[in-house]
């Protein structure tokens, strides 16, 4: 489980083939910041650019880690395909502040960013959401974009989807990896956990009327 308030932003410096196959997946090594592995151990949960990841090795001396993601979670998340910066979360701990939002760094869909901005002295970021996750997504509800909680300030329903308009203060473009989108950036979206789960119960509910 995370919080969504990204700890530090790596780069991913290499990727290697497990396989010569599309079946196959990658082995990515990750440069942490000084200091961000020294509370790591093996097997511990770290999420890169919002998807859970498991540390197969790491050297805090030379502040690289690594992980093996599957052919399926490649195909279903953005920027774990190639070298470039990421933000990075460890797991949240029993005694850690929630400072953002329940997350479970469980990749939902795939957006773009239509339009990303500066504006005063915040910058306005503007993904366009797959069609599927638009019944999600609420006026001042929480949203999972890369691995950063963040709170939408609108919402405007599109035939081509569903777009999201946050605002970013100056703190989170320059201590996460989302300063480096533009216009026709892939991301990763993880849509709030409790808006998962009221669909869900009012959807049981329809088909429980449905059979009475």
């Amino acid at each position: 489980m995370f919080t969504g308030i990204i700890t530090g932003v790596g780069r991913i410096v290499a990727i290697h083939d497990l396989g010569r196959s599309l079946q196959h997946g990658k082995r990515l090594t990750i440069e942490a910041p000084a200091g961000y592995l020294d509370d790591v151990g093996l097997g511990d949960s770290i999420a890169l650019n919002g998807a859970c990841m498991t540390v197969t090795t790491f050297s805090p001396e030379s502040r690289l880690f690594t992980i093996d993601i599957s052919a399926e979670s490649l195909d279903k998340t953005s920027g774990l395909d190639q070298p470039g910066p990421i933000n990075l979360e460890k797991a949240l701990r029993a005694h850690d502040r929630l400072g953002g939002h329940i997350v479970s760094g469980h990749v939902d869909g795939v957006g773009t960013v239509s339009r990303f901005e500066q504006i005063g002295e915040s910058w306005e970021l503007c993904v366009l959401a797959p069609l599927a996750l638009a019944k999600y997504l609420a006026y001042k509800g929480s949203i999972t974009i890369n691995g950063v909680s963040l709170t939408v300030n609108r919402v405007t329903d599109l035939a081509a989807g569903c777009e999201v308009s946050i605002n970013l203060i100056p703190h989170t473009v320059d201590n996460t990896a989302l300063g480096h989108l533009q216009a026709g950036s892939p991301v990763n979206l993880e849509i709030d956990t409790v808006a998962r789960y009221v669909e869900r119960m009012l959807s049981a509910g329809l088909i429980q009327k449905d059979k009475a």
